[in-house]
């Protein structure tokens, strides 16, 4: 028997897979919540969880992939299996950077709803393996692609204003001018926002290298990375870090 806590914010698919899934003889749904900060603290009291299935789309803050993430803290690899309707490139986002690896699926729910197609994906997360759906593993790494490739699409709104004029070459004091701030306190730790979107802190610890660094990026429309000797390094369309050579 699969002890399952199912996590779905539309109340009758909720009761429709509740009992579609017991009726089948292998599931027993211990609880089922609307939104993740339910099914967080639910497991916090709970030892008794195999597996969990969960609409990525929840009522409340946290998303499926956030609410799993937070599970998988305190309950390693967990298994889930997520099903979703939406196209948010925000979700495949999420998915790509939740460093979920194992016992897991991740299906389209119009491809995936009925319990019986359910049932064998439940019972492959809880023994490790894992699957995703190739239309969303398509647009993983269509998403994937198109952050690496368009750095400013990374950044908040005033962030993308200030990573602008600091490759015009204006100052700070300038910048924070321009933006109307009274304190040009605000436009360092704007900067500092922009070279950790970018990993720019994690290959620099010199500020002026960063802020021509990140002037280089905006310049080129590129996503670079630089290792410990200052070599600059591109992603390819295979998705591996490849030198960068000027054209």
């Amino acid at each position: 028997m699969l002890h399952t806590l199912l996590i779905e914010d539309n109340l009758r698919l909720q009761n429709a897979l509740k009992s579609g899934l017991e009726a089948l003889g292998e599931v027993d749904i211990l609880a089922a919540f609307a939104s993740g900060e339910e099914a967080v603290e639910y497991c916090l009291a709970s030892t008794q969880i195999d597996v969990m299935l969960m609409d990525v789309a929840l009522a409340g803050d946290m998303n499926g992939i956030e609410t799993a993430v937070a599970i998988r803290r305190e309950f390693p690899r967990l298994p889930v299996v997520f099903y979703s309707i939406a196209d948010d490139d925000a979700y495949f986002r999420a998915f790509r950077r939740s460093g979920i690896l194992t016992h897991y699926a991740y299906v389209r729910k119009s491809n995936y709803l009925l319990p019986d197609m359910i049932l064998p994906l439940l019972r492959d997360a809880v023994t490790g393996r894992s699957f995703i759906d190739p239309d969303i593993a398509a647009r993983v790494q269509e998403v994937r692609h198109r952050d690496e490739h368009a750095p400013l699409d990374l950044l908040e709104p005033n962030e993308q204003i200030v990573a602008r004029m600091l490759a015009q070459g204006l100052t700070n004091e300038q910048i924070a001018d321009r933006m109307g701030f009274r304190d040009k306190r605000t436009i360092s730790r704007t900067n500092g926002q922009i070279y950790a979107a970018w990993g720019l802190v994690e290959n620099t610890t010199d500020e002026k290298v960063a802020r021509t660094r990140a002037a280089i990026i905006v310049h080129t429309g590129l996503l670079i990375q630089w290792d410990a000797t200052g070599i600059a390094h591109v992603m390819n369309e295979q998705g591996e870090w490849v030198a960068w050579n000027l054209p």
